[in-house]
């Protein structure tokens, strides 16, 4: 009977002490965050070039050409949607280069956690 009584006692205490009780709510914030930030680099001097350079981002059947981010020479796209994106960055007179990795964009409860990758392009 002990064993009972004990048993009982314990189940009602861990129903008692939920954590969904005193957990905070999660306040998220409105704004849309890029799931992805590409900075493309010169191979020979490493500079960053932004000027006629295509960055797209492809996830299964969703394609997007990212867009270009003067204030910080970078391309960003993907917007709140996380995916695992093949990245493929063209210019003129440079290399095709496609990312041999795919792009993992992962999300929170809020959010997708932008991913930042740096594409090297070399002149033909």
């Amino acid at each position: 009977m002990k064993k009972f009584l004990i048993g009982i006692i314990v189940t009602t205490f861990l129903a008692c002490n939920s954590d969904d009780d005193t957990q905070d709510p999660v306040l998220c914030t409105l704004e849309a965050r890029a799931g992805l930030e590409v900075t493309v680099k010169d191979g020979l001097g490493g500079a960053n070039i932004t000027n006629g350079v295509t960055v797209e981002a492809i996830d299964g059947n969703y394609s997007e050409t990212l867009k270009k981010v003067e204030a910080n020479n970078t391309f960003v796209g993907a917007y709140e949607r996380a995916g695992t994106y093949i990245i493929t960055v063209t210019k003129d007179g440079y290399r095709d280069n496609t990312l041999s990795e795919p792009v993992l964009v992962a999300e929170d409860v809020c959010h997708v956690i932008t991913e930042s990758v740096e594409v090297i392009l070399e002149k033909k």
